[in-house]
């Protein structure tokens, strides 16, 4: 068995590698990097991805973040793709919502489920469950030809999940010869992060601290912290508004034990853009769902003082005109290099948020394993060869483990060839 990393060895995002035995190959991963145009960006030089070739068997997805299934529309249909069920199902949620069209192509969706292993060809692919910002992420073992592979995905220990990766460790799977290990937090310190509870009782104190709508920008598909949000409203005796889009994004996950829209204190409101959306492609039925309790605009401004809200850059003229921002807060909630970045879209919400004198809060936790945690697996899977990817400092994982090898991007690696 041998391995190609196509992209990853020295960026964050983009994750694709192709694994081969006897001849046939899968791919794991097939993401969209990051700040590139993805209309223009083309697909990894895989065999198989454009061009008829009967030997590329599958695309193996770690999880629902375009970063790790962005490009996988642009592959051939007859390549058949494997997901989580409830990632799958949140990948066909956002699909009304986004311009690009059915995220996989249509194409043939096998679902893969927690240790339970899948036969592609000569290999023997079983799926780990972990924790993760995005929901229904896994890791993969890989076996053929008498070696193995641990793709460990992006994971982190620190989330609501984390129970999952503490089994993984104390129970690993072994041998393994191989380990391609996620180093996103590489270079941005070496402690532990907070956890996603560490991060409520903070939420809760800005919440309880904003006279009018305490509004949070974060992502809709970041299932923890939405649920770290809800804990804080309530905590805080608020309610929590959901947009339109983030409501049918929890509705997916299918778990009733996660923020749901119909749960009583949260409410949905609709802003503009995405009633036009739904008016312009006939999708009513996206918002006709009668056990929602639907919030209008003329309504934000009498449940300001007593609410939290998702918001998002694009819902600042559906605020301007509610007139509900008297008091209002704003808590940032992603990525701080997202804020950071010259974006015309970053640099017209800071403009506004200065403008109408909105304090602007910043409560985040990675969605990625911290340096203790990339220790942890590290020892437990005490692999022949560890290789970094997904980040843009690899060459530190070398202060973690002796064997740890760097490669670029297109070079071959026959697994336990030392």
């Amino acid at each position: 068995m041998k391995v190609r990393i196509h992209r990853g060895t020295r960026e964050i995002g983009g994750t694709c590698i192709e694994v081969e035995d006897e001849g046939k190959r899968i791919v794991l991963d097939l993401g969209l990097p990051l700040d590139t145009d993805p209309v223009l960006v083309p697909v990894p030089g895989v065999p198989g991805l454009n061009e008829p070739d009967a030997s590329l068997l599958a695309i193996v997805l770690s999880h629902p973040h375009l970063d790790h299934y962005g490009l996988v529309h642009k592959a051939r249909l007859e390549v058949p793709a494997l997901i989580g069920e409830a990632a799958w199902r949140i990948l066909r949620a956002a699909a009304p919502f986004v311009r690009s069209g059915p995220p996989l192509g249509g194409r043939k969706v096998h679902f893969v489920s927690d240790r339970m292993p899948v036969r592609i060809g000569p290999f023997t692919v079983t799926p780990y469950l972990v924790d993760h910002s995005a929901y229904d992420a896994y890791a993969f073992c890989i076996e053929a030809g008498g070696k193995g592979v641990f793709y460990s995905g992006d994971f982190r220990a620190h989330g609501r999940k984390a129970a999952l990766v503490d089994r993984l460790l104390n129970c690993p799977p072994k041998p393994i010869d191989l380990l391609l290990v996620e180093g996103t937090a590489l270079g941005r310190g070496g402690g532990a992060f907070p956890t996603e509870e560490d991060l409520v009782p903070r939420f809760a104190k800005t919440f309880e601290r904003t006279e009018g709508l305490a509004l949070v920008w974060c992502s809709g598909q970041n299932i923890d912290r939405l649920n770290t949000v809800w804990k804080a409203a309530r905590k805080a005796r608020r309610g929590l508004i959901i947009d339109g889009y983030t409501a049918h994004v929890l509705a997916a996950t299918g778990n009733r034990k996660c923020l749901q829209p119909d749960w009583p204190g949260a409410s949905v409101f609709w802003p503009d853009n995405l009633r036009v959306h739904v008016a312009r492609n006939n999708l009513f039925h996206l918002i006709d769902n009668p056990t929602w309790l639907r919030v209008y605009p003329e309504r934000l401004a009498k449940l300001a003082r007593r609410s939290a809200m998702l918001f998002r850059p694009s819902m600042l003229r559906d605020l301007e005109k509610a007139d509900c921002l008297a008091g209002a807060s704003v808590t940032y909630s992603m990525w701080r290099g997202y804020l950071d970045r010259d974006h015309k879209m970053t640099a017209a919400f800071k403009r506004w948020i200065g403008e109408r004198k909105i304090p602007l809060h910043q409560i985040h936790t990675s969605g990625h394993a911290d340096v203790p945690t990339l220790r942890r697996l590290i020892r437990a899977l005490d692999a022949g060869t560890v290789v970094p990817i997904h980040s843009e400092r690899p060459e530190k994982l070398k202060d973690l483990a002796k064997n740890v090898v760097l490669v670029n991007d297109g070079e071959w690696r026959e697994v336990g060839g030392g």
